[in-house]
């Protein structure tokens, strides 16, 4: 088992990050074979998706409607004003795994991986463990 740390800025409160380069960069300096990658996220406002990487519509669509879902603007409890942040990260979610076959990770055509930045922006980490 390996271990790596990628480490990002985000630019907005909101944004979707391809990071599908810097994983398969990770990949090929830890001279991996065969495996998964486990990506997490060790921040609970931030997530990490597998997603189409093809349309930038996609994304703006998933930063829209999230904020449709969970309004940045609605009368929580949690006095940071983060709240949405908070339950966005749940609903994408704190981790993915992605297998890979003599280093190459197995995403189909169209699929990237999004780090998804909720309480931005600021510097953030994702781990990387191959297995």
């Amino acid at each position: 088992m390996m271990r790596a740390t990628i480490t990002l800025r985000t630019n907005a409160r909101e944004e979707l990050i391809d990071v599908t380069e810097r994983v398969r960069a990770t990949l090929r300096m830890a001279n991996a074979g065969d495996g998964v990658v486990t990506l997490f996220v060790p921040h609970t406002t931030a997530a990490i998706t597998v997603n189409e990487n093809a349309d930038p519509a996609v994304q703006r669509d998933m930063i829209g409607w999230l904020a449709r879902l969970v309004p940045h603007e609605a009368p929580f409890a949690h006095a940071e004003g983060n709240s949405d942040a908070h339950i966005k990260a749940s609903l994408v979610g704190p981790s993915v795994q992605v297998p890979f076959v003599s280093g190459r990770m197995l995403l189909g055509q169209w699929q990237g991986i999004y780090f998804c930045e909720f309480d931005g922006p600021r510097e953030r980490q994702l781990e990387a463990v191959f297995a």
